[in-house]
């Protein structure tokens, strides 16, 4: 298993995950999904198995201090490996952060196996007119 910086060939790779995991916003327009994937201050790293992508995170940070994973993912012949875990190790180390925040909606037991300490928090959404 090799743990990559993001580069254009993995973009299908990614895509496939992504729509595995019913994640619209991110396979309905592959360009966008690229930009974001490499925007400023975004770190993204990919786990490749023998060419294969089969996992990737996206963490956001400030370069110092603040990091916030955005995106992580496996796909699910691989999980239950570790490598969900060494994303997130490689995509902190490399992003400059020291810390990580990040929201979960059904992952919850995989992170509190994890050095933590829970916060309470909000996503927002712009408002509707």
């Amino acid at each position: 298993m090799d743990f990559e910086p993001f580069q254009p060939g993995h973009l299908d790779g990614v895509l496939k995950i992504c729509a595995g995991e019913g994640w619209n916003s991110y396979t309905s327009d592959h360009e966008r999904t690229h930009r974001a994937l490499t925007a400023p201050g975004v770190t993204t790293i990919v786990a490749v198995d023998q060419g294969e992508v089969c996992g990737f995170a996206q963490v956001q940070s400030d370069g110092e201090v603040q990091a916030h994973l955005s995106l992580l993912a496996v796909k699910a012949n691989y999980r239950r490996q570790g490598i969900g875990r060494q994303l997130i190790t490689f995509s902190l180390e490399r992003s400059g952060g020291i810390r990580m925040d990040l929201l979960t909606d059904d992952a919850q037991e995989f992170y509190k196996s994890m050095n933590h300490s829970s916060k309470f928090g909000f996503r927002l959404y712009p408002e509707t007119k």
